[in-house]
């Protein structure tokens, strides 16, 4: 006997994102999944909720692959760049209620637009100090409270933290701290996936590590500890090797085209040595060089990196290292052409969550031709390469029977418009697990 379903999206365009581009004009979803694609008026029954979609579209829910909860939750609706940030005169979160109320908050926010996972890229004791309170161990570990309890409105991967969030990192403390166990929770809705280290700073600050000198005659440093840049390098190598052979991701904080060909070539020993063990990446990758980038696709490092920090901080770069440095920064055409899995993503609340401004970015970044090919590269950066980042291709990021019903309605497609006019385009509802958890 056929159960009917319990959410049916109808009378619209469902843009599936699998291998095909497969479009349909109706979606069902039956205990959290997506059970079928076109003709589902059969599965219609006296319990369903019908939404008619009166010529809407249906999209994969977003994923913002680099997106600080705790933190967002604690500032909204300020943030760092993009705006005045609130005055600061102790921590932001300093308990549990406070912990559990910024990461909610964030969960309000996420899903307005229509955002359904998202990566908080690193919690962890080397920021149990720390000045906001949003990086902690204490963190994670009520991210793992809010999971068991079905309190999380979006899937949440999470990246644990051994050393200070923009700061120094020890090798001991790394080892140290990889060799406990994270908290324990439903992959599904908590994932802790691996470590996050940084290795440099930022190239506006004149602090991510470079073969050429700023405009002060200064190259910058890694972020790791040593005594000098022989010594850096070489602990960071360890950290990466560890944590490779551990099965852990490595997301590395890499700015600096030195620290970035570094990291690569770490990674690259560590797959030659031990095999292939997590999806690693790198975070931001201002600088990296061509070279190094033709090279990540084989490897199979990811990149992820925000358009809206790009379009932001250009003339900070040129400030700091001179026009030329910004003609070959930030290379997501190249990237694309490479065959690169690149994630875009906002880094909020550095800036604002807002997806759509950040595609809207990407394509004038790109310098690439508006219609519907870009649109689909972009997207799949918010959509398919994320899930892919999280190693959950197979259950999550497209629409296909069998997956789970995480989904966003846009009141346009998105397809049919230039990239310049998508943060125009209004979120209509949002769905995690079958469950709405936004409808405007």
């Amino acid at each position: 006997m056929t159960r009917h379903a319990d959410l049916v999206l109808t009378g619209g365009t469902v843009l599936t994102f699998d291998a095909q581009d497969s479009e349909a004009d109706g979606l069902a979803v039956l205990d959290g999944e997506v059970v079928a694609l076109g003709d589902v008026a059969p599965l219609v029954g006296p319990d369903t909720r019908v939404v008619d979609l009166r010529g809407r579209t249906v999209l994969p829910g977003i994923n913002d692959s680099h997106l600080h909860g705790a933190w967002l939750g604690a500032m909204w609706p300020n943030t760092l760049l993009g705006g005045p940030p609130a005055e600061q005169t102790g921590p932001l979160v300093s308990d549990a209620a406070s912990r559990r109320a910024a990461i909610l908050r964030a969960g309000d926010v996420v899903a307005e637009l229509g955002i359904t996972s998202y990566t908080e890229p690193g919690l962890g004791p080397g920021e149990d100090e720390g000045a906001t309170g949003c990086f902690s161990a204490a963190v994670l570990e009520e991210y793992a409270a809010l999971a068991a309890s079905g309190e999380l409105r979006a899937r949440v991967t999470a990246l644990r933290l051994f050393g200070v969030l923009d700061g120094p990192s020890s090798l001991a403390d790394f080892e140290r701290g990889l060799a406990t166990p994270p908290p324990a929770a439903d992959p599904r809705w908590l994932a802790v996936t691996g470590v996050k280290i940084f290795a440099d700073g930022i190239p506006p600050m004149k602090s991510a590590w470079t073969h050429s000198c700023y405009t002060d005659g200064t190259s910058g440093h890694l972020l790791v500890d040593g005594e000098h840049d022989a010594e850096r390098e070489a602990n960071l190598r360890r950290m990466i090797d560890t944590a490779h052979r551990a099965g852990a991701q490595i997301g590395v904080h890499a700015t600096g085209d030195r620290t970035i060909d570094v990291v690569v070539s770490a990674m690259a020993d560590a797959i030659a040595a031990h095999g292939r063990a997590g999806r690693h990446y790198l975070i931001h990758g201002d600088l990296i060089s061509a070279a190094t980038l033709a090279t990540l696709p084989g490897l199979g490092i990811g990149l992820n990196t925000q358009p809206g920090i790009a379009t932001s901080t250009g003339s900070w770069l040129v400030a700091a290292m001179g026009e030329d440095a910004l003609h070959s920064a930030w290379p997501l055409q190249s990237a694309f052409d490479h065959g690169v899995p690149v994630c875009l993503s906002s880094d909020a609340p550095v800036l604002g969550p807002d997806w759509r401004q950040w595609i809207a970015a990407a394509a004038e970044w790109t310098a690439a031709t508006p219609g519907p090919d870009l649109m689909r590269r972009l997207l799949r950066g918010y959509t398919v390469n994320a899930a892919l980042q999280d190693g959950a291709e197979s259950w999550k990021g497209t629409l296909e029977i069998g997956k789970v019903a995480d989904l966003c309605v846009l009141e346009t497609n998105p397809l049919t418009i230039n990239p310049a006019d998508l943060p125009k385009v209004g979120v209509e509802l949002t769905v995690v697990g079958g469950k709405v958890v936004f409808e405007r």
